[in-house]
């Protein structure tokens, strides 16, 4: 057996605990030293744990302890402390508002909000939060709340970057330049700033200098960012203007190199998930119909991996704006009807009304479904109800059902559907469109009565850019078109005096001679002459049966042209094909060497012969004496036909001896 050990004296492991100053000083720095490393916030917490053990109701200590956990991104386990210390009634309400905001939780985080107007950390956080819930006009109003010391005490940069945000998210992105003038700042002056202003000019079309500030943004970050951030950790904050680039270039036309940032980007792997899928959605909706399956692909990275369904995962779900979420269910909806799998598309399209209640897109895209399905009256009734639902928003949706009613001839839902919408209503593209569908339908009264109100609503308008001049003719060669020649001739006859047109003037005067041939007349003296008309007798010429060509040498040197044109141009005759021939079943070609003898033709094979045969030498027809007297006697018949042949053979040689002769 092995020796026992000898039990060592049991010493006292009672030690003072340290002091409180020492505890915070080394909190202090960890926080100093921390430079937002994991592992020092990980010390924070536990040195807090410390303190608290000794003082559980330490106000500095909690404090520190939640604040270190939210650094290191543990928003539950920082939200659980700060729960648990809820009867020691701390003002951790910001705190917990937070929390509630990275939870995604944003109802909740502006209940804990409330009360703390003189705060500007909480002002930042509601105006983040108004933001983040699509609520940009108070964002804005929230803004412009804030008075003068207040945003001195702000984050001057950061305050900006939200403000150009808030202007574009309710948009109001021209009013971005004033915005900056009144701040007294330069859109370079960061590259937070350069970037959200380069959004505002792609807000209003202004490509061209959106791309050259996001080229600027990008510069002023990498000069800004080399000293604190790793390369890595400067593309991934940089990651957000490249895609915009990208998304630029595509507008500008430059499409192979917008494809190539997106995919770029999109094989990086970046851990930015917000960029990467908008990234992934813009390089969808760029190919379009193009290789379908690859875009279900990159899509299915997007959603929750635990989902059955297509959902959106929830880092994305709490970080992209409802306009990013909504374009990508879209565009997935889409790819599913292309991709012709209508079970998936049906079953996303029930469920987007929920997601955006106050949009129309998730009724746009259900009413596709509804027409692949071949349920047109469906769809057009479901755009009706949302045109109703949405009359701020019908615009969109009325174009669609006019469109949808038109491909299935439902011409009077197109036409109604297209009189509804005021904007566009009178204007002479849909004033044309209108009129045509209710002609087709029928209606004719219907199209005249809308030719009438476009006339008097341009008539009593004091826009510059007035219409009259395309609508009225267009509504007079309408009229004349369908018998209506009094008002056809009065429209003629205003356009003459108010805009003096030629083509009216010829127009009136041709409707007149129908109605008034008298006033016709009268009108006809203001067209100029042409030129020699006069040496024209019209009353003759009207006698005349018809035109008769004229004689003389020119007639004669035309007809000789014509005739030698007529000799250079080669007739093309129709191939004449033999009797049964089918030219569209031609069947096998023809044998090249049908027209041959057979023994000349490359396919000929002779039959084979005897070669115990003796061979016959000689001239042509002679037979050898063998064979002669080997012959078994022959009847009466082969005798005589033999003695003929024989007879032939003896005088072709006597002929061929002859000719030697000579």
């Amino acid at each position: 057996m092995a020796p026992k050990s000898k039990e060592k004296p049991k010493t006292s492991t009672s030690q003072p605990p340290p002091a409180i100053e020492d505890l915070f000083s080394s909190i202090q720095k960890h926080i100093t030293g921390s430079n937002d490393h994991q592992s020092e916030f990980q010390q924070v917490v536990k040195v807090a744990d410390q303190v608290l053990s000794i003082v559980p109701s330490d106000e500095d200590a909690i404090r520190c302890k939640v604040v270190a956990l939210i650094k290191d991104d543990q928003i539950d386990v920082a939200l659980s402390v700060i729960n648990s210390f809820q009867k020691l009634q701390i003002d951790l309400g910001f705190e917990k508002a937070y929390c509630l905001y990275r939870q995604n939780k944003l109802e909740e985080a502006l209940v804990c909000l409330k009360g703390r107007e003189g705060d500007p950390e909480a002002f930042l956080l509601e105006a983040q939060i108004l933001y983040r819930l699509g609520k940009p006009d108070a964002c804005l109003d929230l803004y412009q709340k804030v008075s003068k010391a207040e945003l001195e005490e702000l984050d001057v940069n950061n305050l900006e970057v939200n403000i150009v945000a808030g202007l574009i998210s309710a948009g109001k992105a021209s009013g971005v330049q004033k915005t900056l003038e009144n701040l007294k700042t330069k859109p370079t002056s960061s590259y937070d700033l350069a970037y959200n202003t380069a959004c505002s000019l792609i807000e209003n079309n202004n490509y061209a200098d959106a791309e050259q500030l996001l080229l600027t943004a990008r510069r002023i970050g990498q000069e800004t960012l080399t000293d604190d951030l790793s390369e890595e950790d400067i593309e991934i904050e940089l990651a957000p203007i490249a895609v915009q680039l990208a998304y630029v270039q595509q507008f500008l036309g430059k499409t192979e190199e917008s494809i190539s940032s997106y995919v770029d980007i999109i094989k990086r792997n970046l851990d930015d998930e917000p960029t990467l899928a908008v990234a992934v959605n813009n390089l969808v909706a760029l190919k379009g119909s193009k290789d379908i399956s690859d875009g279900l692909r990159k899509f299915d990275r997007l959603k929750e991996k635990d989902s059955q369904n297509f959902q959106l995962s929830q880092g994305l779900d709490a970080k992209l704006s409802q306009k990013n979420k909504e374009a990508i269910y879209a565009n997935r909806v889409l790819l599913l009807l292309h991709a012709n799998k209508m079970d998936q598309a049906r079953e996303l399209c029930a469920a987007l009304p929920g997601m955006f209640p106050e949009s129309v897109i998730p009724a746009l895209l259900q009413a596709a479904v509804l027409v692949r399905e071949n349920k047109t009256a469906k769809a057009e009734e479901l755009l009706a109800q949302c045109a109703e639902k949405f009359p701020e928003k019908s615009k969109l949706v009325l174009l669609a059902r006019a469109q949808i009613a038109a491909s299935a001839s439902h011409l009077h839902v197109a036409a109604e559907s297209l009189s509804k919408i005021p904007d566009i209503q009178h204007l002479p593209a849909t004033v044309a469109t209108i009129v045509s569908l209710k002609e087709r339908a029928g209606d004719s009264d219907g199209a005249a009565a809308v030719l009438d109100s476009a006339i008097k609503w341009w008539s009593n308008s004091m826009t510059e850019s007035n219409k009259l001049s395309v609508l009225m003719p267009q509504a007079a060669a309408f009229k004349l078109r369908h018998g209506q020649e009094e008002e056809a001739s009065r429209l003629y006859e205003e356009i003459v005096k108010n805009h003096s047109s030629t083509d009216a003037l010829v127009g009136l005067v041709t409707t007149l001679a129908r109605v008034n041939v008298d006033k016709a007349e009268t009108y006809e003296k203001q067209l100029r002459p042409l030129p020699r008309l006069n040496a024209v007798d019209v009353d003759n010429l009207e006698k005349t049966s018809g035109a008769k060509p004229n004689e003389g040498a020119a007639a004669s040197s035309s007809q000789e042209e014509v005739k030698k044109e007529k000799a250079k141009r080669k007739r093309k005759r129709k191939p004449k094909y033999p009797k049964g021939f089918d030219p569209a079943n031609p069947g096998p070609p023809p044998d090249p060497e049908r027209w041959l003898p057979r023994r000349e033709r490359s396919s000929y094979r002779p039959k084979r012969k005897d070669k115990r045969a003796a061979q016959i030498r000689g001239s042509q027809g002679a037979v050898t004496k063998d064979k002669q007297e080997a012959a078994p006697p022959t009847s009466k018949s082969n005798q005589a036909a033999s003695s003929k042949a024989n007879a032939a053979a003896s005088s072709s040689s006597r002929a061929s001896k002859k000719k030697s002769r000579r």
